[in-house]
């Protein structure tokens, strides 16, 4: 391959969308896919894989060196430790916001971003809120953005349109409730790939968005009932006068396996009209898109669904699950005109005043702060404040590197690391603590720790509140 070609770097592109666009560009670009565990065997021979773990943002610097387009294809519904404290969207966020950072520090000249449909009104579910959550805090740190917003996307491997087929194939009586009657606009993968290659070979200086879909607009009955007659099945489908979605969530795990932090955001996200108001993007690229049927055909060709994981759970990659390591995350109010690196100084300053009761906590003049028993003076944990990794104001990092709680990890990466991050334009702060293995028992950890910290946040939480 010529010293010219650029490079592009896909992230998710272990996913169903990212195999097929990794092996779609493959003659016009050099790829870097970006993967949690190692790729064995490779999808693609063409394709570079760098193993990337993208809530470190020291590894997403690493993995985008030399990048000059990146491709945004990761969502974070499904667990990603052991034990993952916090919602699904701010798993997101942080992932989104070390992308973005990595890609500005690599000198990227354009992300391009699939993500989902926006339906109009304030009420959107929490699925469709962090999509376009992700959206921006992509684009928060000056590297354009183009994002392609689509709702299902119709290929072999794809969770939605798998989900849907295995509705059909299962059950000779498929329920119908209130949002088997929202509207929606699904779109071929073939169709969506082309979509993604053209906003790669015409780049912009700007973020944009752009809506796409195929060129009709069916609801989820609608789409179920064409599937049965493709796969040639005799389908009786029963309206139910129901439109909550927990029971939903229950069948639909029972019935085709997926995971359950799968099924619950999709439906909440079905509940919305799904469709694409403006394709001008289409339009401009003379792609008007493959009919619904059409779609669907391709799909059962290409390959059957794959099996589904079961008990509705998935193995974390790369991660046995017999190591103990946790993921924390949450979302708090930043008051106004604060940011990030006043946060970790109020929480040096706050957390020893808290913790005087039963422990003491002491904070030096290096922001350091150590955790101890008050009689045996026995460490419990100590936070290692990292000033080289701490130098932005909007993100301020502890090593937790230390005590009796803490197992010790020496190397670079995947360090445990309390950590305070600005999001959405500084209106929120992110909490988070990373790749923690407690020396306490399993059990014994969840009953304690796991529970104390989370109280620890909401109470600073209401302490930044009265302070900001």
């Amino acid at each position: 391959m010529m010293a010219s070609t650029p490079t592009v770097v896909i992230a998710g592109a272990t996913g169903f969308v990212g195999r097929a666009l990794s092996e779609r560009l493959g003659d016009r670009y050099r790829i870097v896919g970006l993967t949690r565990a190692a790729v064995d065997p490779p999808p693609y021979p063409g394709v570079e894989w760098r193993r990337c773990d993208l809530f470190s943002l020291l590894e997403c610097e690493e993995a985008l060196a030399g990048a000059e387009y990146a491709v945004y294809l990761v969502h974070s519904m499904l667990p990603s430790a052991r034990l993952t404290q916090g919602a699904f969207q701010d798993m997101d966020l942080i992932i989104a916001d070390n992308f973005a950072r990595a890609a500005a520090r690599a000198g990227v000249k354009q992300i391009v971003y699939l993500g989902g449909l926006a339906p109009e009104g304030p009420a959107l579910s929490s699925h469709l809120r962090s999509r376009l959550e992700v959206e921006e805090t992509l684009g928060a740190h000056g590297v354009p953005v183009t994002a392609l917003r689509a709702g299902i996307i119709v290929g072999a491997g794809g969770s939605s349109f798998e989900m849907l087929v295995r509705l059909v194939r299962r059950l000779p009586v498929v329920p119908c409730p209130q949002w088997a009657h929202s509207p929606s606009q699904p779109i071929a993968l073939a169709d969506a790939l082309d979509l993604l290659t053209y906003c790669l070979a015409h780049p912009s200086l700007e973020t944009r968005h752009f809506e796409i879909g195929c060129p009709e607009v069916l609801t989820y009955r609608q789409m179920l009932e064409r599937m049965a007659a493709i796969l040639g099945l005799r389908r009786r489908f029963v309206d139910v006068p129901l439109s909550g979605t927990l029971w939903c969530r229950r069948w639909l795990t029972l019935v085709t396996g997926a995971p359950r932090e799968l099924v619950g955001p999709l439906l909440e996200s079905m509940q919305h009209p799904m469709i694409a108001r403006d394709r001008r993007l289409q339009e401009l690229a003379r792609l008007p898109g493959l009919p619904f049927d059409a779609a669907v055909r391709a799909a059962l060709a290409e390959g059957a669904p794959c099996a589904a994981p079961q008990g509705g759970r998935r193995r974390i990659p790369g991660k046995s699950w017999r190591r103990s390591d946790v993921r924390s995350v949450q979302r708090i109010p930043l008051p106004q005109g604060r940011t990030a690196r006043w946060a970790a100084e109020q929480y040096s300053a706050w957390l020893p005043l808290l913790l005087r009761t039963f422990i003491r906590a002491e904070a030096d003049a290096d922001k350091n702060v150590r955790v101890f028993l008050h009689f045996p003076r026995i460490s419990l944990l100590t936070h290692r404040f990292a000033q080289d990794r701490s130098e932005a104001s909007d993100r301020q990092v502890f090593y937790i590197n230390g005590g009796l709680l803490a197992r010790r990890v020496r190397r670079a990466t995947q360090r445990p690391r309390l950590e305070f991050r600005e999001v959405l334009g500084g209106s929120c702060l992110i909490v988070a603590v990373h790749d923690y293995r407690p020396t306490l028992p399993w059990p014994l950890y969840n009953l304690t720790q796991a529970r104390i910290h989370p109280w620890v946040i909401r109470r600073f939480a209401r302490h930044l509140l009265h302070v900001g």
